[in-house]
C-alpha cells in the first residue's frame, strides 16, 4: 500500500493510493492538468486510475472531476445524499455507491465512517488491502467515539489538523465564518486532531500525514508541534508527515 498526498489544504485536497489490485484517487480537488503531471511523477497515467472516492462534494475536493470525467472511464464512489450535489456533473453510469458494510475494488477494501460537515453524505475511510491499512479523515468537526475501534491502531492516518485555535480566533475572518470553522459541522484544530491521534495510534501505526491545513489559521510548525505533545504521552512514535497544497508529499508506503 503505496499513499502520496497529490495536493492538501484549504484549496485544493488530492490523493493518489496504489495498493496491488487497484490504483484509487481519493478527492480530485485540482485542475485536470496538475493532476496529469503529478501522476506522471508516480510514473502513472489517467489510464492508470481504477476509482475515484469522494469524500463530500465541497469545491475543494471535486476541483477536477468535470474535466476529468471527459478523459477517463473509471467509476467515481458516493454516498446518495453527494448525488444532488453533482448529478450535473457526472453521468450516472459512472457513478457506484458506497456500499453499508464495506465497498471492495478488486481486492481493495473501504469501509466509510460518516463524519461532521456541512456537506450532504460526508464519509471518512478506513482502508485495506493485502493486510495492511489507512485511516483517511478529513473536513470534520469532530469523530464519534463509536468509531475509534474501527480506527484504532492502523499503518497509516490521513488526518486533518487545519487550524490553529488562537491564529482562528485573532485572525481576520468574519465572526460568522470562524463559528463556522470551530463548529461541529467545521473542521478539526491542531490540538482536537492531535488529542485524537493519541487516543488512536498503536503499535501497528507508521505514519501519521497532517492535512487540510488552512493556508491563514495555522502553520505546518504549529500542527507538528501539537501533534509531537500528545504522542509524547504514548509509547509509540511514528513519522509525522505534513502535507501542503504547492507540491506532492513523500510517498507513504506500508
Amino acid at each position: 500500500m503505496k499513499l502520496t498526498v497529490l495536493t492538501s489544504g484549504s484549496k485544493g485536497n488530492c490523493s493518489c493510493l496504489q495498493c496491488p489490485s487497484a490504483t484509487i484517487l481519493i478527492d480530485i480537488g485540482l485542475t485536470y492538468h496538475r493532476l496529469i503531471k503529478d501522476l506522471e511523477m508516480l510514473h502513472l497515467t489517467i489510464d492508470d486510475i481504477d476509482a475515484l472516492l469522494l469524500t463530500h462534494t465541497h469545491k475543494d475536493h471535486i476541483l477536477g472531476l468535470a474535466v476529468a470525467i471527459k478523459h477517463s472511464h473509471f467509476p467515481i464512489y458516493i454516498t446518495e445524499e453527494m448525488y444532488p450535489e453533482i448529478k450535473d456533473i457526472i453521468p450516472k453510469e459512472r457513478i457506484e455507491f458506497y456500499q453499508p458494510v464495506s465497498t471492495h475494488i478488486a481486492a481493495v477494501s473501504i469501509q466509510t465512517i460518516r463524519i461532521s460537515h456541512d456537506a450532504p453524505g460526508a464519509v471518512g475511510f478506513v482502508i485495506e488491502s493485502n493486510d495492511h491499512s489507512l485511516v483517511y479523515i478529513t473536513d470534520t468537526g469532530y469523530i464519534h467515539k463509536k468509531y475509534f475501534p474501527l480506527l484504532s491502531n492502523r499503518e497509516i492516518y490521513y488526518l486533518e489538523s487545519n487550524h490553529d485555535e488562537k491564529m482562528l480566533m485573532d485572525g481576520p475572518y468574519p465572526y460568522v465564518i470562524k463559528q463556522r470553522i470551530i463548529s461541529d459541522e467545521g473542521h478539526l484544530s491542531n490540538e482536537t486532531a492531535a488529542g485524537y491521534l493519541e487516543s488512536l495510534v498503536g503499535n501497528k501505526t507508521k505514519y501519521i500525514i497532517l492535512a487540510h491545513l488552512s493556508e491563514h489559521n495555522n502553520t505546518a510548525e504549529l500542527a507538528l508541534t501539537a501533534a509531537r505533545e500528545h504522542l509524547a504521552q504514548t509509547s509509540y512514535q511514528p513519522k509525522i508527515i505534513v502535507a501542503n497544497a504547492q507540491e506532492i508529499s513523500e510517498l507513504v508506503e506500508v
